[in-house]
Protein backbone atom coordinates (compact mmCIF):
# COMPACT_ATOMS: atom_id res chain seq x y z
CA UNK A 1 0.00 0.00 0.00
CA UNK A 2 1.22 3.50 -0.88
CA UNK A 3 1.39 5.88 2.06
CA UNK A 4 -1.01 8.83 1.64
CA UNK A 5 0.22 12.07 0.21
CA UNK A 6 0.96 14.76 2.79
CA UNK A 7 0.38 18.43 2.16
CA UNK A 8 3.01 20.88 3.42
CA UNK A 9 1.58 24.22 2.20
CA UNK A 10 2.20 24.09 -1.58
CA UNK A 11 4.36 20.99 -1.28
CA UNK A 12 3.06 17.45 -1.63
CA UNK A 13 4.96 14.38 -0.51
CA UNK A 14 4.26 10.72 -1.18
CA UNK A 15 6.36 7.80 0.05
CA UNK A 16 6.19 4.45 -1.71
CA UNK A 17 6.25 1.22 0.34
CA UNK A 18 9.92 0.63 -0.53
CA UNK A 19 10.92 4.05 0.86
CA UNK A 20 11.15 5.94 -2.46
CA UNK A 21 9.96 9.53 -1.93
CA UNK A 22 8.19 11.81 -4.42
CA UNK A 23 7.95 15.50 -3.58
CA UNK A 24 6.41 18.17 -5.80
CA UNK A 25 5.53 21.85 -5.82
CA UNK A 26 3.04 23.18 -8.35
CA UNK A 27 3.79 26.73 -9.49
CA UNK A 28 0.62 28.31 -10.97
CA UNK A 29 1.06 30.20 -14.20
CA UNK A 30 4.16 28.34 -15.38
CA UNK A 31 4.30 26.39 -18.63
CA UNK A 32 7.49 24.50 -17.81
CA UNK A 33 8.76 22.20 -15.09
CA UNK A 34 11.93 20.81 -13.58
CA UNK A 35 12.03 17.15 -12.60
CA UNK A 36 14.88 15.06 -11.26
CA UNK A 37 16.13 12.31 -9.01
CA UNK A 38 18.43 13.19 -6.12
CA UNK A 39 20.44 10.25 -4.77
CA UNK A 40 22.02 10.39 -1.32
CA UNK A 41 25.32 9.10 -2.64
CA UNK A 42 28.23 11.43 -3.24
CA UNK A 43 31.94 11.75 -2.73
CA UNK A 44 31.84 11.09 1.00
CA UNK A 45 30.17 7.72 0.45
CA UNK A 46 33.23 6.40 -1.40
CA UNK A 47 36.07 4.39 0.03
CA UNK A 48 39.61 5.58 -0.69
CA UNK A 49 39.82 3.02 -3.51
CA UNK A 50 36.54 4.34 -4.95
CA UNK A 51 37.45 8.03 -4.88
CA UNK A 52 35.88 9.60 -7.97
CA UNK A 53 33.47 6.77 -8.75
CA UNK A 54 30.26 8.67 -7.87
CA UNK A 55 31.23 11.34 -10.38
CA UNK A 56 32.23 8.71 -12.96
CA UNK A 57 28.84 7.07 -12.51
CA UNK A 58 27.09 10.40 -13.07
CA UNK A 59 28.91 10.77 -16.40
CA UNK A 60 28.04 7.23 -17.46
CA UNK A 61 24.32 7.87 -16.97
CA UNK A 62 24.32 9.79 -20.26
CA UNK A 63 26.33 7.19 -22.21
CA UNK A 64 23.44 4.89 -23.00
CA UNK A 65 20.94 2.59 -21.28
CA UNK A 66 19.41 -0.76 -22.10
CA UNK A 67 16.67 1.20 -23.93
CA UNK A 68 18.41 4.27 -25.35
CA UNK A 69 21.73 5.19 -26.90
CA UNK A 70 23.56 8.27 -25.65
CA UNK A 71 22.39 10.14 -28.74
CA UNK A 72 18.77 9.14 -28.14
CA UNK A 73 18.95 10.40 -24.54
CA UNK A 74 20.08 13.81 -25.77
CA UNK A 75 17.73 13.92 -28.76
CA UNK A 76 14.56 12.95 -26.92
CA UNK A 77 14.98 15.84 -24.49
CA UNK A 78 16.31 18.39 -26.95
CA UNK A 79 13.73 17.52 -29.63
CA UNK A 80 11.11 19.01 -27.29
CA UNK A 81 13.28 22.02 -26.42
CA UNK A 82 14.34 20.81 -22.98
CA UNK A 83 17.71 20.20 -21.38
CA UNK A 84 19.08 17.47 -19.16
CA UNK A 85 22.06 17.50 -16.81
CA UNK A 86 23.53 16.06 -13.63
CA UNK A 87 26.03 16.87 -10.90
CA UNK A 88 27.89 15.15 -8.09
CA UNK A 89 28.49 16.75 -4.70
CA UNK A 90 29.98 15.48 -1.46
CA UNK A 91 26.64 14.12 -0.24
CA UNK A 92 24.44 13.77 -3.34
CA UNK A 93 24.26 12.93 -7.02
CA UNK A 94 21.45 14.58 -8.98
CA UNK A 95 19.97 13.84 -12.41
CA UNK A 96 17.47 16.43 -13.64
CA UNK A 97 15.75 17.94 -16.66
CA UNK A 98 13.83 21.11 -17.53
CA UNK A 99 11.00 20.73 -20.03
CA UNK A 100 7.64 22.16 -21.03
CA UNK A 101 4.51 21.04 -19.21
CA UNK A 102 3.46 18.53 -21.86
CA UNK A 103 6.84 16.78 -21.69
CA UNK A 104 7.14 16.12 -17.94
CA UNK A 105 6.27 12.46 -18.44
CA UNK A 106 8.95 12.10 -21.10
CA UNK A 107 11.57 13.75 -18.89
CA UNK A 108 10.74 11.49 -15.97
CA UNK A 109 10.91 8.42 -18.19
CA UNK A 110 14.35 9.41 -19.49
CA UNK A 111 15.68 10.20 -16.01
CA UNK A 112 14.30 6.95 -14.64
CA UNK A 113 15.97 5.11 -17.51
CA UNK A 114 19.44 6.65 -17.01
CA UNK A 115 19.32 6.10 -13.24
CA UNK A 116 18.00 2.53 -13.32
CA UNK A 117 19.23 1.05 -16.59
CA UNK A 118 22.74 2.28 -17.47
CA UNK A 119 24.31 0.02 -20.08
CA UNK A 120 27.95 0.56 -19.06
CA UNK A 121 29.12 -0.49 -22.50
CA UNK A 122 32.90 -1.09 -22.32
CA UNK A 123 33.63 1.23 -25.23
CA UNK A 124 31.60 4.03 -23.63
CA UNK A 125 33.37 3.55 -20.30
CA UNK A 126 36.69 4.12 -22.03
CA UNK A 127 35.43 7.16 -23.92
CA UNK A 128 34.07 8.75 -20.76
CA UNK A 129 37.16 7.86 -18.80
CA UNK A 130 39.07 10.04 -21.24
CA UNK A 131 36.56 12.87 -20.80
CA UNK A 132 36.88 12.76 -17.01
CA UNK A 133 40.67 12.68 -17.16
CA UNK A 134 40.48 15.81 -19.33
CA UNK A 135 38.17 17.37 -16.72
CA UNK A 136 40.70 16.58 -13.98
CA UNK A 137 43.47 18.12 -16.09
CA UNK A 138 41.38 21.23 -16.65
CA UNK A 139 40.78 21.63 -12.92
CA UNK A 140 44.51 21.37 -12.25
CA UNK A 141 45.03 24.24 -14.70
CA UNK A 142 42.43 26.40 -12.94
CA UNK A 143 44.03 27.73 -9.73
CA UNK A 144 40.87 29.21 -8.24
CA UNK A 145 39.18 25.80 -8.63
CA UNK A 146 41.92 23.46 -7.49
CA UNK A 147 42.70 25.49 -4.38
CA UNK A 148 39.27 24.62 -2.96
CA UNK A 149 39.96 20.92 -3.45
CA UNK A 150 43.24 21.38 -1.58
CA UNK A 151 41.50 23.37 1.14
CA UNK A 152 38.99 20.55 1.59
CA UNK A 153 41.79 18.00 1.82
CA UNK A 154 43.67 19.90 4.53
CA UNK A 155 40.45 20.63 6.42
CA UNK A 156 39.56 16.93 6.59
CA UNK A 157 42.83 15.04 6.00
CA UNK A 158 42.67 11.29 5.36
CA UNK A 159 38.86 11.35 5.34
CA UNK A 160 36.30 10.64 2.65
CA UNK A 161 34.85 14.10 3.25
CA UNK A 162 38.18 15.67 2.36
CA UNK A 163 38.74 13.91 -0.95
CA UNK A 164 38.18 15.51 -4.32
CA UNK A 165 34.89 14.83 -6.10
CA UNK A 166 36.64 14.14 -9.41
CA UNK A 167 39.06 11.67 -7.86
CA UNK A 168 42.75 11.22 -8.65
CA UNK A 169 43.87 10.20 -12.13
CA UNK A 170 45.22 6.86 -10.94
CA UNK A 171 41.81 5.82 -9.55
CA UNK A 172 39.77 7.08 -12.48
CA UNK A 173 42.11 5.30 -14.87
CA UNK A 174 41.26 1.93 -13.36
CA UNK A 175 37.52 1.91 -12.58
CA UNK A 176 35.80 -1.09 -14.15
CA UNK A 177 32.23 -1.94 -15.11
CA UNK A 178 32.00 -4.10 -11.98
CA UNK A 179 33.13 -1.15 -9.83
CA UNK A 180 30.36 1.05 -11.23
CA UNK A 181 27.70 -1.62 -10.78
CA UNK A 182 28.91 -2.32 -7.24
CA UNK A 183 28.55 1.33 -6.22
CA UNK A 184 24.98 1.39 -7.58
CA UNK A 185 24.10 -1.80 -5.74
CA UNK A 186 25.41 -0.40 -2.46
CA UNK A 187 24.01 3.14 -2.67
CA UNK A 188 21.13 3.45 -5.18
CA UNK A 189 18.35 1.98 -3.09
CA UNK A 190 14.82 3.44 -3.21
CA UNK A 191 15.06 4.97 0.27
CA UNK A 192 18.27 6.69 -0.82
CA UNK A 193 16.47 8.46 -3.69
CA UNK A 194 14.12 11.44 -3.89
CA UNK A 195 12.14 12.33 -6.99
CA UNK A 196 11.56 16.07 -6.93
CA UNK A 197 9.53 18.14 -9.39
CA UNK A 198 8.42 21.76 -9.49
CA UNK A 199 6.59 24.04 -11.87
CA UNK A 200 3.75 22.91 -14.13
CA UNK A 201 3.44 19.49 -12.54
CA UNK A 202 0.61 17.24 -11.40
CA UNK A 203 1.56 15.38 -8.23
CA UNK A 204 -0.77 12.43 -8.75
CA UNK A 205 0.39 11.87 -12.33
CA UNK A 206 4.02 11.93 -11.24
CA UNK A 207 3.33 9.51 -8.39
CA UNK A 208 1.64 7.09 -10.78
CA UNK A 209 4.55 7.18 -13.21
CA UNK A 210 7.16 7.02 -10.43
CA UNK A 211 5.43 3.99 -8.95
CA UNK A 212 5.73 2.19 -12.27
CA UNK A 213 9.38 3.18 -12.64
CA UNK A 214 10.71 2.87 -9.09
CA UNK A 215 8.09 1.03 -7.06
CA UNK A 216 9.56 -2.42 -7.78
CA UNK A 217 13.02 -1.64 -6.40
CA UNK A 218 13.96 -3.70 -3.33
CA UNK A 219 14.86 -1.72 -0.24
CA UNK A 220 18.50 -1.75 0.85
CA UNK A 221 20.03 -0.54 4.12
CA UNK A 222 21.59 2.91 4.13
CA UNK A 223 25.34 2.59 3.69
CA UNK A 224 27.47 4.00 6.49
CA UNK A 225 30.00 6.71 5.77
CA UNK A 226 33.03 7.98 7.63
CA UNK A 227 32.15 10.82 10.04
CA UNK A 228 33.73 14.16 9.20
CA UNK A 229 36.14 15.74 11.65
CA UNK A 230 37.68 19.13 10.90
CA UNK A 231 41.28 18.99 12.05
CA UNK A 232 42.92 21.68 9.94
CA UNK A 233 46.31 21.77 8.26
CA UNK A 234 48.07 23.72 5.51
CA UNK A 235 49.02 23.10 1.88
CA UNK A 236 51.41 25.49 0.16
CA UNK A 237 52.14 24.92 -3.54
CA UNK A 238 54.76 27.23 -5.05
CA UNK A 239 54.25 27.85 -8.76
CA UNK A 240 55.02 30.66 -11.15
CA UNK A 241 51.60 32.27 -11.60
CA UNK A 242 50.46 35.86 -12.03
CA UNK A 243 48.61 35.77 -8.70
CA UNK A 244 48.71 34.15 -5.30
CA UNK A 245 45.54 32.21 -4.56
CA UNK A 246 44.69 32.22 -0.85
CA UNK A 247 41.91 30.16 0.74
CA UNK A 248 41.22 29.64 4.41
CA UNK A 249 38.57 27.51 6.11
CA UNK A 250 37.07 27.57 9.60
CA UNK A 251 35.15 24.80 11.30
CA UNK A 252 31.44 25.68 11.21
CA UNK A 253 28.05 24.16 12.13
CA UNK A 254 26.38 21.24 10.38
CA UNK A 255 22.97 21.87 8.86
CA UNK A 256 20.98 20.76 11.90
CA UNK A 257 23.05 22.81 14.37
CA UNK A 258 21.29 25.81 15.98
CA UNK A 259 24.04 28.14 14.71
CA UNK A 260 23.77 27.19 11.04
CA UNK A 261 21.90 30.38 10.10
CA UNK A 262 24.17 32.48 12.31
CA UNK A 263 27.17 31.15 10.36
CA UNK A 264 25.46 31.98 7.06
CA UNK A 265 24.79 35.55 8.17
CA UNK A 266 28.32 35.92 9.52
CA UNK A 267 29.85 34.82 6.21
CA UNK A 268 27.61 37.28 4.36
CA UNK A 269 28.65 40.17 6.62
CA UNK A 270 32.34 39.32 6.20
CA UNK A 271 32.49 38.72 2.47
CA UNK A 272 29.09 38.15 0.91
CA UNK A 273 28.94 41.09 -1.46
CA UNK A 274 30.30 44.48 -2.47
CA UNK A 275 29.15 46.03 0.81
CA UNK A 276 30.83 43.35 2.93
CA UNK A 277 33.67 44.12 5.31
CA UNK A 278 36.40 42.29 3.47
CA UNK A 279 35.41 43.67 0.06
CA UNK A 280 35.29 47.23 1.37
CA UNK A 281 38.47 47.08 3.45
CA UNK A 282 40.74 45.03 1.22
CA UNK A 283 39.54 45.78 -2.30
CA UNK A 284 37.89 49.20 -2.12
CA UNK A 285 40.08 50.90 0.50
CA UNK A 286 43.41 49.19 -0.07
CA UNK A 287 43.18 47.89 -3.65
CA UNK A 288 44.93 44.65 -2.72
CA UNK A 289 42.79 42.29 -4.81
CA UNK A 290 40.19 41.97 -7.50
CA UNK A 291 38.28 39.03 -6.02
CA UNK A 292 37.60 38.34 -2.35
CA UNK A 293 34.65 36.57 -0.73
CA UNK A 294 33.51 34.35 2.11
CA UNK A 295 30.82 31.68 2.07
CA UNK A 296 29.34 29.14 4.46
CA UNK A 297 28.55 25.52 3.73
CA UNK A 298 26.70 23.02 5.89
CA UNK A 299 26.52 19.23 5.64
CA UNK A 300 25.24 16.22 7.57
CA UNK A 301 27.84 16.36 10.33
CA UNK A 302 30.17 19.19 9.35
CA UNK A 303 30.34 22.73 8.11
CA UNK A 304 32.85 25.25 6.83
CA UNK A 305 33.23 28.96 6.43
CA UNK A 306 35.65 29.58 3.59
CA UNK A 307 37.51 32.75 2.67
CA UNK A 308 39.14 33.22 -0.74
CA UNK A 309 41.18 35.99 -2.35
CA UNK A 310 43.60 36.36 -5.23
CA UNK A 311 46.40 38.92 -5.05
CA UNK A 312 50.01 39.58 -6.01
CA UNK A 313 53.05 38.00 -4.38
CA UNK A 314 54.02 41.42 -3.03
CA UNK A 315 50.64 41.97 -1.36
CA UNK A 316 49.78 38.54 -0.01
CA UNK A 317 51.22 39.20 3.46
CA UNK A 318 49.26 42.43 3.91
CA UNK A 319 46.09 40.85 2.55
CA UNK A 320 46.24 37.83 4.87
CA UNK A 321 46.99 39.98 7.91
CA UNK A 322 44.12 42.34 7.10
CA UNK A 323 41.76 39.38 6.75
CA UNK A 324 42.78 38.14 10.20
CA UNK A 325 42.31 41.62 11.66
CA UNK A 326 38.82 41.95 10.16
CA UNK A 327 37.85 38.54 11.53
CA UNK A 328 38.95 39.62 15.00
CA UNK A 329 37.27 43.03 14.78
CA UNK A 330 33.93 41.51 13.79
CA UNK A 331 33.47 39.99 17.23
CA UNK A 332 33.40 43.46 18.76
CA UNK A 333 31.71 45.75 16.31
CA UNK A 334 29.37 43.99 13.88
CA UNK A 335 26.45 46.38 13.69
CA UNK A 336 22.69 45.97 13.60
CA UNK A 337 22.74 47.51 10.11
CA UNK A 338 25.15 44.81 8.89
CA UNK A 339 22.96 42.11 10.40
CA UNK A 340 19.88 43.56 8.73
CA UNK A 341 21.63 43.84 5.35
CA UNK A 342 22.90 40.25 5.51
CA UNK A 343 19.46 38.95 6.44
CA UNK A 344 17.97 40.81 3.49
CA UNK A 345 20.59 39.41 1.10
CA UNK A 346 20.02 35.83 2.23
CA UNK A 347 16.24 36.07 2.21
CA UNK A 348 16.18 37.80 -1.17
CA UNK A 349 18.41 35.13 -2.67
CA UNK A 350 16.20 32.40 -1.26
CA UNK A 351 12.92 34.02 -2.33
CA UNK A 352 14.18 34.95 -5.79
CA UNK A 353 15.23 31.36 -6.24
CA UNK A 354 11.64 30.28 -5.67
CA UNK A 355 10.73 31.88 -8.99
CA UNK A 356 12.71 29.17 -10.82
CA UNK A 357 11.29 25.63 -11.02
CA UNK A 358 14.83 24.24 -11.14
CA UNK A 359 15.75 26.01 -7.90
CA UNK A 360 12.51 24.92 -6.27
CA UNK A 361 12.96 21.28 -7.25
CA UNK A 362 16.47 21.29 -5.82
CA UNK A 363 15.38 23.12 -2.67
CA UNK A 364 12.60 20.70 -1.76
CA UNK A 365 14.78 17.67 -2.53
CA UNK A 366 17.59 18.94 -0.31
CA UNK A 367 15.30 19.95 2.56
CA UNK A 368 13.55 16.59 2.45
CA UNK A 369 16.91 14.83 2.55
CA UNK A 370 18.04 16.94 5.51
CA UNK A 371 14.92 17.10 7.66
CA UNK A 372 12.67 14.34 6.40
CA UNK A 373 10.13 17.03 5.55
CA UNK A 374 9.98 20.29 3.60
CA UNK A 375 9.77 23.27 5.96
CA UNK A 376 7.50 26.07 4.79
CA UNK A 377 9.33 29.07 3.43
CA UNK A 378 8.00 31.18 6.32
CA UNK A 379 9.73 28.80 8.74
CA UNK A 380 13.04 29.26 6.95
CA UNK A 381 12.64 33.06 6.94
CA UNK A 382 11.77 33.04 10.64
CA UNK A 383 15.01 31.20 11.47
CA UNK A 384 17.04 33.78 9.59
CA UNK A 385 15.18 36.61 11.29
CA UNK A 386 15.68 34.87 14.64
CA UNK A 387 19.45 35.45 14.63
CA UNK A 388 20.17 38.36 16.99
CA UNK A 389 23.08 40.77 17.08
CA UNK A 390 24.28 39.10 20.29
CA UNK A 391 24.18 35.73 18.50
CA UNK A 392 26.19 37.12 15.62
CA UNK A 393 28.86 38.78 17.76
CA UNK A 394 29.16 35.70 19.96
CA UNK A 395 29.60 33.50 16.88
CA UNK A 396 32.14 35.93 15.37
CA UNK A 397 34.20 35.59 18.54
CA UNK A 398 34.06 31.80 18.35
CA UNK A 399 35.28 31.72 14.74
CA UNK A 400 38.71 33.13 15.59
CA UNK A 401 39.32 30.28 18.06
CA UNK A 402 37.80 27.54 15.87
CA UNK A 403 39.95 25.08 13.95
CA UNK A 404 41.38 26.54 10.74
CA UNK A 405 42.90 25.26 7.51
CA UNK A 406 44.90 27.09 4.86
CA UNK A 407 45.72 26.57 1.18
CA UNK A 408 48.11 28.75 -0.84
CA UNK A 409 48.98 28.43 -4.52
CA UNK A 410 51.27 30.47 -6.75
CA UNK A 411 54.30 32.61 -5.80
CA UNK A 412 53.65 31.96 -2.12
CA UNK A 413 57.08 31.27 -0.66
CA UNK A 414 56.91 34.42 1.52
CA UNK A 415 53.23 34.20 2.50
CA UNK A 416 52.38 33.77 6.20
CA UNK A 417 51.81 30.16 7.23
CA UNK A 418 48.92 28.69 9.21
CA UNK A 419 50.69 29.10 12.55
CA UNK A 420 51.24 32.80 11.84
CA UNK A 421 47.57 33.27 10.95
CA UNK A 422 46.45 31.43 14.06
CA UNK A 423 48.75 33.56 16.21
CA UNK A 424 47.40 36.78 14.69
CA UNK A 425 43.81 35.66 15.23
CA UNK A 426 44.55 34.75 18.83
CA UNK A 427 46.47 37.95 19.67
Amino acid sequence: MILPAQSVTATRLTTLPNGFRIVTETMPGLKSASVGVWVMAGGRHETAAQNGIAHFLEHMAFKGTTRRTSLQIAEEIEDVGGYINAYTSREMTAYYARVLQADVGLALDVIGDIVLNPAFAPVEIEVERGVILQEIGQSLDTPDDIIFDWLQEVSYPDQSFGRTILGPEERVSNFSRDDLQGFIKAHYGPAQMILSAAGAVDHDEIVAQATALFGHLPAIPAAKFQPAKFTGAMRREVKKLEQVHFAMAFDAPSYRHPDVHTAQIYATVLGGGMSSRLFQKIREERGLCYSIFTQSGAYEDAGQITLYAGTSAADIGDLMNLCADELKRAADDITAAELSRARAQIKAGMLMGLESPSSRAERIARLLAIYGRVPDIDESVAKIDGVSLDDLRRYAGEVTSADQALALYGPVSKAPDLDAMRARLAA
